[in-house]
């Protein structure tokens, strides 16, 4: 075998390696509407909670993870209508009540137990860390 078909089989080798691997990356992340839980299905759920304004409907489809460590029933018509305004595109409008609940700016930059500015979430407003798990 020669040093040109070495290379070659190498190089091959290493652009279908990074091409796997990137698929892969690019796929768990989802898009900002689909992730790694997605179904058509569980989505259309999801959107009659919000529109019913069914907290127990969308905790059920939760369970315990993401928001459900902030949104109560309490809050859950404010979290409601941050959902409508993302949906309708009104950022600003949105990223206000999502610093109201406490939610940061969703960027799932933010670290266990700290909001995505870095601040540490209170969400019961005991004045001490909720320690996100």
């Amino acid at each position: 075998m020669n040093k040109s078909n070495v290379f070659w089989g190498v190089l091959g080798l290493a652009v279908v390696g990074i091409v796997a691997y990137s698929s892969g990356v690019l796929a768990f992340q989802g898009n900002g509407q689909t992730g790694p839980n997605y179904t058509p299905e569980r989505h259309t759920a999801m959107e009659k909670a919000f529109e019913n304004n069914d907290y127990a409907a969308w905790k059920n489809l939760m369970g315990d993870k993401g928001a459900t460590r902030v949104v109560t029933q309490e809050n859950f018509a404010k979290f409601s209508e941050m959902h409508k305004l993302m949906v309708a595109g009104k950022t600003d409008e949105a990223n206000a009540i999502r610093t109201e609940l406490g939610l940061g700016q969703g960027n799932g930059k933010g670290h266990r137990g700290q909001n995505q500015r870095g601040n540490f979430v209170d969400a019961n407003g005991d004045g001490k860390c909720d320690n996100l798990k």
